[in-house]
Order: C-alpha cells, then structure tokens, then sequence
C-alpha cells in the first residue's frame, strides 16, 4: 500500500443546544429515524431497529433495483413491457393495467414512484428478474449486500405477508442508495401526472407524498399504509447543500404521519449542516504504469462530508489517504484505495477511492513511441 497523508483543520464552537433524544419528535410513531444521507449519520432514532411492516416503503428496494438494472443495461427506460395476469391482478393501491396491456418502463416507473401502483412495481420486476419471485430473491439478496439486518421481503409491493418486514433504520438505508440515483428523484418529486394520456383510459396519477408539494426542497421517496403497518412515510429533502432522510412507521393517520415527518426534517434543517472537506471532489493525480494515459485523478466514490451543529465550531478534521498500487486496465468505479475522515484524532468514517475515467492498457507500440518522445525530450538521461 502506498500511503499518502493529507491533513485538513476546520474549527467549529462547542455545542450548546439540546440533544436530539431529547426532543419531543415522532411521539406517536412505533419507531422513527433521521439521517443526514451523504455521511450516514443519525440525528434522532426512536426504535429504529423494531422490525414492522413497512408497506409499500417496500417499493423504495424495488425501485433500486430497477434503475441499478437500468444502469447495468438490463433494461432501456423507453423499452415495452408486456402486462402479465399476475401483474395486472395485483390489489391495493394500482394504475389499472390490463393483462397483456404494453406499457412503457418510464412509464411504469412513474407508476410506482408518483402512484404506488402494485400491479406497475410487479410488471417491472417481472421484467427484470423473470418471475416476480426472483425479483423477491434480489431483494434479499441487495439487502444482505447494503448489510440490512431487520429486513425480509415476501413480495416487490409491500402489501402484507408473514415474514415481510423491515425496520426504519433498514428503509434509511434503502432511501441512502436509492438518492444516490438522480433519475429516481425526478419522478419521485413529480406532484401529479398522467398515463394513457390521448386515450380513453387516461388515468391521473397523484403522489401519495403529499410533502413533495407543501414542503419546501422535499423530493421524494415513499409512503405506505396497510392495515398492519399503520401509516408510513420515508421522506427525503435537501436544501443547502444537505439532504436528510426520515423514516417514520407506524403512525395513526397520515396527517399525524405527515406532521411529524415535518417536524423531523425542520428540527435538523435549523440545527445541523454538512461541511464538505473536498471541495473539488478530487485527490490528485497518481501516476499508471503502462497505462493509454499516464495519470489518473483519484476521486471518492461518495461526498467527503461531515456533520455538525451549526453551533459547533470546535472540532478538527483530518484525512489520510491509503492508494493501492494501480495498475492498467482499470474501469472507473474501482476500489484504488481508502480514504479514512478522522474527527479530532479519531477515526469516524472510510470512504472508496476510485479513478475518474476507465483507463486501458497500453499496446508496445503506444509504449515505444512514448519511450521515443521521453528521449526527445529529454526525460530519459542515459549514463
């Protein structure tokens, strides 16, 4: 390993405000959490880890999947799906697909993010995995990847089943990956749209999270309602260059729901704020072997941030920085290394480097012309 050391001091005054425990907040959930998504810190927790059902938050897992198929080139957003009878006989909250009606991934996408259509999230996973159980199986299977202990799913939709939980702190960790692809945040922010626009089935869709509309900088994610479940709502927003993630399951009603979701995202938004340590976003330029190109930059696989109270000053912040030795060929996204954010001395997070590009290996000839201009110029000394 070769290691290189970058310190890197910010002060902040000591806290003098109320511990977040302490407050009044989520009274009448079962349980409730409050996260700052770019550095996973938790703010407030109350019963976090109880496993409930978690209705149709359940689609936020769904939803990963299918935009990570997306990205992986699995699946095309303007790629037809083909409504199967299993799909379209799906109860609860739907868009009313027919069987062997053709509808859009966009589309069915819009279905799920804005309307919390069961029968739209089953013809989606159906079309990923094959079978809507296999799809079920991927589920489990990210949850155990993002280390979600408190979470089974039974189905892609959320209705219930035995043995289908979750836990607030497993929906956090859900909604942290899920807004990590900006696609899904421009239909979950959509307050109301249609489908079958110029048809005769035309059906709105209106966005069972009422607080994409009625609170400033909130853009997702999902509410759920069963009648084990309660009322549920995992909301996220950002406003000055921090964005919060709240779960709170198990409510009365959804206006309670709502209100004490609210109350959550107000509290942290006028006592806390994120501070990025790398402004640019990049640690240099580190040098490849027999590479196409011979430098690299080294970036973060995620924002190099830390959160604190806005009253809070005092506290000194540092990084060290641990680079493999780099070698062609390399595919942006791999792991080249760790960069470790310590909080006075203290080690409080590890973050993934990677390079900003793919970088291909070089052929004997690129190697020999490269040698050739290194003599020219003089780069080369022979003795």
């Amino acid at each position: 390993m070769k290691k290189l050391i970058f310190g890197l001091c910010i002060f902040f005054i000591l806290i003098t405000g109320i511990k977040a425990e302490e407050l009044k907040l989520a009274q009448n959930a079962k349980s409730a959490i409050l996260i700052e998504a770019s550095t996973g810190e938790i703010i407030f927790d109350k019963n976090s880890h109880e496993k409930l059902h978690p209705a149709s938050m359940t689609k936020m897992m769904s939803m990963l999947l299918i935009v990570e198929a997306i990205e992986d080139g699995v699946l095309k957003w303007d790629e037809m799906v083909t409504v199967s009878e299993n799909a379209s006989s799906m109860g609860g909250s739907q868009i009313l697909l027919e069987t062997g009606e053709k509808m859009s991934v966009t589309d069915l996408f819009k279905g799920v993010a804005i309307a919390s259509g069961n029968d739209a999230v089953v013809a989606l996973a159906e079309k990923v995995a094959g079978t809507e159980q296999a799809f079920v199986d991927m589920m489990n299977k990210r949850a155990q990847e993002l280390g979600l202990k408190n979470t089974n799913f039974k189905n892609p939709h959320g209705l219930d089943a035995t043995n289908h939980y979750s836990s607030a702190y497993d929906m956090a960790m859900i909604a942290k990956e899920l807004v990590k692809h900006d696609k899904v945040l421009e239909y979950t922010t959509i307050y109301e749209d249609y489908l079958r626009e110029n048809t005769d089935r035309k059906i709105w869709l209106v966005n069972t999270n009422k607080l994409v509309r009625f609170y400033e900088g909130v853009d997702g994610l999902k509410t759920g309602y069963t009648k084990e479940a309660g009322y549920c709502l995992t909301a996220t927003a950002k406003k000055d260059g921090m964005r919060l993630i709240a779960v709170a399951m198990g409510e009365p009603d959804s206006a309670t729901r709502n209100s004490e979701v609210t109350s959550l995202l107000d509290y942290a938004f006028a006592q806390y704020e994120v501070t990025d340590l790398l402004k640019n976003n990049t640690l240099g330029e580190y040098k490849i072997d027999k590479a196409k190109i011979e430098t690299v930059k080294i970036v973060p696989k995620q924002q190099v941030t830390t959160l604190n109270k806005k009253t809070d000053k005092n506290k000194k912040y540092s990084y060290d920085i641990d680079i493999d030795s780099i070698k062609a060929p390399i595919k942006k996204g791999e792991v080249v290394g760790k960069l470790t954010i310590k909080e006075d001395g203290k080690k409080i997070r590890t973050i993934d480097l990677t390079v900003d590009k793919d970088v291909k290996k070089a052929n004997l000839l690129e190697l020999y012309l490269r040698y050739l201009k290194e003599m020219i110029t003089g780069n080369i000394v022979f003795k």
